[in-house]
């Protein structure tokens, strides 16, 4: 199943895949650390698979990033200070 891209959806995949680039890392490289397969990760970042929650976080502390950023709510690649909780 395809998923079909709004322009915010959009912009994630191609956040994820530019995070990626940036660092000159493979797919491969990603996707062992996601504990899941290079074509899995590859569809993550076409858009042919939808990003579970649990994953975004994890790219997110990978890249050290927020969430927000990675979904296209926010222009501010810094992550969010934590809370004193």
């Amino acid at each position: 199943m395809y998923l079909e891209n709004t322009k915010g959806q959009h912009e994630m995949y191609i956040r994820v895949r530019d995070l990626r680039e940036d660092k000159d890392l493979r797919q491969q490289t990603i996707a062992e650390y996601l504990h899941c397969s290079q074509v899995c990760y590859s569809y993550y970042e076409l858009g042919k698979r939808d990003i579970p929650t649990d994953v975004l976080i994890k790219l997110s502390q990978f890249h050290g990033t927020s969430v927000d950023y990675l979904l296209g709510l926010t222009d501010e690649p810094a992550p969010y200070p934590r809370s004193g909780k």
